[in-house]
This record gives structure tokens, sequence and C-alpha cells, in this order.
């Protein structure tokens, strides 16, 4: 038994992006928006992992890893911003948010 195709995982991984894609669009708080972008690189990973695993390749689980790092990195600089507004006591909204000045 092998187990779902890889339309099952495709299909999952659009509703992944989709509901993160809908968060981002939705939701005005700068969390939500991160946690958001996070379901939608999600998404993405599952599907370059799934098509990878039908290919028989690896090369799709090298760029999963690599889409991890950069997203490793956008949650510390994002996170940074939310601390650094929250210490400002600037309101965490994320129409509201322009420009950011020291």
């Amino acid at each position: 038994m092998q187990g779902p195709g890889v339309v099952w995982y495709v299909g999952l991984s659009a509703f992944l992006f989709g509901i993160g894609a809908l968060g981002v669009l939705v939701r005005r708080n700068p969390l939500i928006v991160l946690l958001s972008l996070e379901i939608m690189l999600n998404g993405a990973n599952l599907a370059l992992i799934a098509f990878a695993r039908s290919a028989g390749n690896g090369a799709g689980q090298i760029f999963a890893l690599a889409v991890m790092a950069v997203a490793a990195s956008e949650v510390c600089v994002g996170l940074g911003l939310v601390v650094a507004l929250h210490r400002k006591r600037l309101p965490l909204d994320v129409d509201k948010l322009s420009e950011l000045r020291g």
C-alpha cells in the first residue's frame, strides 16, 4: 500500500496556502499576519516535497529546507519589529504602520 497520491498532497497544500492567504488579507494584527505567512510557506513546502517524492529525487526537499531557513529568519525579524512597536506603545495595526522611525 503506497498511501495517498500526489494529488491529495497538492490539494492539502493548496488548502493551507489559501487559509494563509485569507489570514494575511483579512487580519490586521502583525502576529496573525506572520502566522498566516508561515502557513502559506508550509503549504508551499508540502507541495515541493510531494512533487519531489513523486519524481523520485531530493531536489524538492532541499528547496523546502531553504524555504524553512528563510522563514525562520523572517520570523526573527518580524517578531523583533513587533516587540519594538510594543515597547514604544504604538498600536499593533498593520494599516496604521506606514513608517517605522526611530
